[in-house]
């Protein structure tokens, strides 16, 4: 489906090799993140639980968790500091 879709946008798909995750580390680490402080976390009662509980993880991953890229402070802290 996947690749059907992507053939019909003009879009070339390129794969990592199998057993070699360190030629996609930062999405290997969100994907890793991801499992260990949302997925393992809850069990879910239905597609919508689910959703709602990315949707309030991702927010707090994006914009209240401390950042090592920026410092080790909140997005949140960043922008006070810029204005």
């Amino acid at each position: 489906m996947l690749v059907d879709w992507a053939k019909n946008n003009c879009i070339q798909l390129w794969y990592i090799q199998p057993g070699n995750p360190q030629q996609n580390a930062y999405i290997e680490r969100y994907n890793r993140t991801v499992r260990h402080e949302w997925l393992d976390q809850h069990l879910f009662e239905s597609l919508e639980h689910a959703r709602e509980t990315a949707t309030k993880w991702l927010w707090r991953y994006n914009n209240d968790r401390p950042n090592m890229a920026i410092g080790g402070i909140t997005p949140k802290q960043k922008l006070r500091q810029a204005a």
